[in-house]
């Protein structure tokens, strides 16, 4: 990657990362001494799913929301978690406690289908069950992006159809994404700016995409992106607040006009665009993406408080109606 290169999950450097524990199948190792089987069926084949997550003042923001998707993307393609939300929670809160992280944390959850008999394709073979890692970084996006924004570049590889492979699937098979940021980046772009099959503008490499034009804040039908969690509490969160917003088709014309443009992810939240394909979105100044901003960590805040509050009660009063 470039020198001048950036991407929506840079973050300063913590030197507490190089001694941090990984989960590894209920083990914590060294990241140095973390390993898998040249045999599991994530290495050989991609076969699995990932979840990101961030941590917030001891909780997990959006927890229920991310299991969801964790839980329902695993289902779709019959990969047994081995463990209930509870048990994948307290995975969670073990490698939390062992590195000694409160907030601003990142996780990747990771899960495959595991050990493989034999290097072949055949999801059978994978017989000894799934294996879970999760790695846990001390994180937090860098603040610079927030002036400068990120460079985009529409790029050829495009998302998919549901029939070839949904978009919608969280999974370890990200070369169509590995792809488009490859190509972003030998147009000299930070991250690659991707159409739906019809030629609409829909998501980027790593992130969901938002535009606003004329006060309206507009993304795409969501037809062929991942479903974000970040994406769909922008969402909410305009619908809640009196800001317009429209799930459509729209084309890099509108996209090239737009006098916002922003990101949204896990890791970064909101990232103002500031170029695409060398056009300039707007004059710089990102009023609503500022008011979202705000909108979104009062959001994130109230979430983490509901959720200490909930575990904080007495076991019995949580099951009552």
């Amino acid at each position: 990657m470039p020198e001048s290169a950036h991407t929506t999950h840079d973050a300063d450097e913590d030197a507490r990362n190089r001694d941090i524990l990984i989960y590894v199948n209920g083990e914590l190792v060294h990241r140095d001494e973390a390993r898998v089987s040249v045999y599991d069926s994530g290495f050989l084949l991609g076969d699995g799913m990932w979840e990101g997550m961030r941590l917030y003042d001891g909780e997990w923001a959006f927890f229920d929301a991310h299991m969801d998707r964790f839980f329902d993307s695993c289902r779709s393609v019959s990969l047994d978690v081995g463990m209930d939300r509870d048990g994948i929670r307290a995975a969670l809160e073990k490698t939390a406690q062992a590195n000694g992280m409160e907030t601003d944390v990142h996780c990747r959850l990771m899960l495959t289908r595991g050990v493989k008999a034999k290097p072949f394709q055949h999801p059978g073979l994978s017989r000894s069950g799934p294996t879970l890692v999760i790695i846990m970084e001390h994180s937090k996006p860098v603040n610079a992006l927030q002036s400068r924004g990120i460079r985009l570049a529409t790029v050829p590889q495009v998302r998919g159809l549901p029939m070839s492979q949904d978009p919608k699937l969280n999974s370890h098979s990200k070369l169509n994404c590995v792809i488009a940021c490859l190509q972003a980046e030998q147009a000299g772009a930070d991250e690659g700016l991707m159409l739906d099959p019809h030629g609409f503008v829909n998501t980027t490499n790593a992130c969901n995409f938002f535009i606003v034009r004329r006060g309206e804040v507009w993304t795409s039908t969501g037809d062929y992106c991942m479903n974000g969690v970040t994406r769909a509490n922008v969402i909410r969160l305009c619908e809640q607040n009196g800001i317009p917003i429209h799930q459509k088709n729209f084309s890099l014309y509108e996209a090239y006009g737009a006098s916002e443009a922003f990101l949204t992810g896990t890791f970064g939240a909101q990232t103002p665009v500031a170029e695409i394909d060398g056009k300039p979105i707007g004059s710089g100044e990102r009023p609503v993406t500022a008011e979202i901003q705000r909108l979104y960590k009062e959001m994130v805040a109230q979430d983490v408080a509901a959720q200490s509050a909930r575990r904080a009660a007495p076991a019995d009063s949580r099951t009552q109606p």
